[in-house]
């Protein structure tokens, strides 16, 4: 690795640290480079689909509880798919 690159995963845990939750756009993106619909995240954090949508498009937060189960499926989205995380940061 080259000296001026960033480490991948120290990228991936600067955006989604226990409490943190990346940019609306880079949740979406790790969700679909998952190949999980909304409901699908939803169900697996235990709220309804419309939350996630709201999440993602940065019209609301989630609260405490449902912070720390999302910020952790979105962490192990962005470690099984980093290419997902560096698509949104070239973008910007």
């Amino acid at each position: 690795m080259e000296a001026g690159m960033p480490d991948p995963m120290r990228r991936i845990d600067a955006l989604v640290d226990a409490d943190t939750l990346p940019p609306p756009r880079v949740r979406q993106q790790l969700r679909i480079a998952g190949g999980l619909t909304q409901a699908e995240v939803a169900k697996a954090i235990g709220v309804q689909r419309v939350a996630v949508a709201r999440w993602e498009a940065g019209l609301t937060q989630p609260h405490r509880n449902n912070r720390l189960k999302y910020a952790e499926l979105l962490r192990q989205l962005a470690e099984e798919h980093p290419a997902a995380v560096q698509e949104v940061s070239d973008e910007d």
